[in-house]
């Protein structure tokens, strides 16, 4: 997973302005509720950690549930289908509850995936926790711009966008190497009982800092059913599931090849995952300074990358060096992602951006199942290789569909940091 940028379409600043979510009407042009803001960032670090985790723990949980590692991958596949689902479907179902009510019952279902997790015996009751957490994930992605809007003032949005945009970036560098460290020392599960305890805090919090909000909106399944009949969106989520499987299919299987192929130990596959995630903190930024001059160009220029990078997995990953710096420079190259495809979904749909964005959030979980499931086939048949077999291609495919049919014009100033 998972995440979303704040994104001006300058083109489209009236049909932007109708559906843009205001402020709630006892907020004044010179408050801010900050509380409310890192309430929010804390419960994104908390998801995208828990979401996170198995990658960086995929042998152990085999090992310790008697599964193979393609098995084991797909607590991957589970969250993300159920967040697909539950993307557009959780604004929908709860549109008559307060929005406070709403964060904290997902913060809370949040809660309760860690401590099953924590205590699962098998490869089901373990499905079943990161079922609850693909629960949670889609419901608070979904929501998470909107509520936002209402905590600032609308000149604070990019601001308070940002500052919840961090918990990404801060997990995307401490889940996989910390969860590694602490269940090389602890066993696997240690790592679930901290992100556990996160989630507990930010519940705490969420509770105090943000206040009552009565439901606003009131969105449809024609909005969504019409979106998809336009040709720009329907390319642009085609392009999302090519690439971000391709993504996923090597990065929740990455431990095992450098198990397997680069014969690592534990503290350098650490060392190695922080590289990553480092890479992708400063990928963030990078990803973003591209997709403000073109969102095709950022996406083109990640793809490409990741394609070249895999490919010298697949060749040389026997090589120590050869693997650190490729996972490391795969980690700065997916930060142009989530920027070029969130800006291109909104200038293809500038009067739906929203549903716009329900539905790419809906894409990005879709596709990192078909990586997860794609690549736990290709482990599975042909080793710890087959993951990056397996993006080279759909990276490539995708790549060429977004080169070919992407959008020509300039991107929309983005918001750097961004992730899903």
């Amino acid at each position: 997973m998972s995440e979303l940028s704040c994104i001006d379409a300058p083109e489209a600043d009236t049909a932007t302005a109708a559906s843009r979510p205001q402020p709630a009407a006892p907020l004044h042009e010179s408050h801010a509720n900050w509380g409310g803001i890192a309430s929010l960032a804390l419960g994104v670090f908390s998801l995208v950690t828990a979401e996170f985790l198995p990658a960086s723990l995929l042998t152990a949980i085999a090992t310790d549930l008697g599964v193979s590692d393609g098995a084991a991958g797909q607590a991957v596949t589970a969250t993300a289908i159920v967040g697909a689902i539950a993307a557009p479907t959780i604004p929908l179902l709860t549109r008559n509850i307060d929005r406070k009510r709403v964060i904290v019952m997902l913060s809370l279902l949040l809660l309760l995936s860690n401590i099953l997790a924590v205590t699962a015996g098998s490869l089901p009751v373990l499905l079943v926790a990161r079922v609850m957490l693909g629960v949670a994930l889609g419901g608070f992605w979904s929501m998470a711009a909107a509520l936002a809007m209402r905590l600032v003032p609308e000149r604070l949005f990019a601001r308070a966008m940002s500052l919840i945009l961090t918990g990404v970036s801060v997990a995307t560098v401490c889940a996989a190497p910390v969860g590694a460290y602490m269940g090389n020392l602890w066993g696997w599960r240690s790592a679930f009982v901290a992100a556990g305890v996160v989630s507990l805090v930010a519940i705490a919090i969420q509770l105090v800092a943000i206040p009552r909000l009565p439901p606003k909106d009131h969105p449809s399944l024609k909005v969504l059913s019409e979106l998809l009949g336009r040709t720009d969106v329907r390319v642009a989520l085609l392009a999302v599931l090519l690439v971000v499987s391709g993504h996923f299919a090597g990065f929740t299987y990455i431990r095992p090849l450098m198990e397997q192929i680069t014969h690592m130990s534990v503290s350098t596959i650490s060392a190695v995952l922080l590289g990553y995630g480092v890479g992708g903190f400063f990928g963030n930024f990078a990803g973003g300074f591209i997709a403000e001059r073109s969102e095709r160009y950022a996406i083109v220029a990640g793809g490409g990358l990741i394609a070249l990078l895999a490919a010298s997995l697949w060749v040389a990953g026997s090589s120590p060096v050869v693997a650190a710096v490729a996972i490391t420079l795969w980690g700065f190259a997916f930060g142009a992602f989530p920027v070029g495809f969130q800006t291109w979904i909104v200038r293809a749909a500038p009067d739906h951006a929203e549903g716009a964005g329900g539905l790419l959030v809906a894409a990005f979980q879709i596709a990192i199942a078909s990586g997860a499931i794609g690549g736990g086939l290709m482990v599975d048949h042909v080793g710890a290789l087959g993951g990056p077999i397996f993006a080279v291609i759909t990276m490539t495919l995708g790549t060429l569909l977004t080169l070919r049919y992407g959008p020509r014009g300039g991107g929309a100033p983005v918001a750097a940091g961004a992730h899903f």
